[in-house]
């Protein structure tokens, strides 16, 4: 059974930094696609990034203009997004989300899920 796990979510101030980590464990890694995705209150849940095996990101969100970057440590099966200049809007719940390759900017296409972590950005 696939399972995803997020940390690294928190309190920080407008123009910090978080870094958020997805440990997945029970699949073929090679296989999958992970994505990152965000929901705040009474929005629909947003594509943010997502990244291949091989290492290949790709960027959704034009929201995040160039703050936020994928990357992936296959030996540790974890899947980081660093986020910088962080701004109050950026505040909601962030998930990891795993479905077989290729990449897909699309909730629907996902197929396994972490349980989200929770980024609040406020002073």
């Amino acid at each position: 059974q696939l399972q995803l796990v997020e940390s690294g979510g928190g309190l920080v101030q407008p123009g910090g930094s978080l870094s958020l980590s997805c440990a997945a464990s029970g699949f073929t890694s090679n296989l999958y696609a992970i994505g990152w995705f965000r929901q705040a209150p009474g929005k629909e849940r947003e594509g943010l990034s997502c990244i291949t095996y091989s290492g290949g990101g790709i960027n959704y969100a034009a929201s995040d203009q160039g703050r936020f970057t994928i990357t992936r440590d296959n030996a540790k099966n974890t899947v980081y997004l660093q986020m910088n200049s962080l701004k109050p809007e950026d505040t909601a719940v962030y998930y990891c989300a795993a479905k077989r390759y290729p990449c897909s900017r699309y909730a629907f296409d996902y197929n396994y899920w972490g349980q989200g972590t929770q980024v609040t950005v406020s002073s």
